[in-house]
């Protein structure tokens, strides 16, 4: 039997204030729109940088720093919005798709996951979780 997914909005939103609380130390010092990180893991850099900063909200880009040689859709990159009133961070955008959608109909034309949205955040948790676990800051901006 093919059920329709439902979000887990109790899930989700531990999912988003657990991510909240691991990006924190990672972010640069100031909050200040383009100001950067770079963290090593396994000798791949990645960069954090903030995209917009406001009173209650701050934007943040992730992206894997690649070889120039590959194209844009298969570098690893999303955009991370954090709110500081509620004290959770939500994955916006991932790789091509700008808007995540709570929940799919599947099958669809991008072939998203029913629920694409919460594996992004999940994903986004592992690699917190990776990241203050492996990697290194190296730069002056932190």
């Amino acid at each position: 039997m093919n059920r329709r997914y439902t979000v887990d909005f109790a899930g989700i939103m531990r999912l988003y204030e657990t991510n909240y609380a691991k990006l924190l130390p990672l972010l640069p010092k100031s909050d200040q729109v383009g100001d950067h990180c770079i963290y090593c893991v396994l000798e791949q850099e990645y960069h954090l940088t903030i995209t917009e900063s406001t009173r209650y909200t701050t934007v943040v880009e992730l992206q894997l720093k690649a070889e120039e040689s590959l194209p844009d859709y298969l570098i690893p990159k999303m955009t991370i919005r954090l709110y500081h009133d509620a004290r959770v961070a939500e994955v916006c955008s991932a790789q091509q798709t700008s808007r995540l959608k709570p929940r799919y109909d599947y099958p669809n034309m991008r072939m998203h996951q029913k629920d694409e949205k919460h594996q992004v955040n999940r994903f986004l948790g592992d690699w917190l979780v990776y990241c203050l676990k492996n990697g290194i800051s190296r730069q002056s901006v932190c």
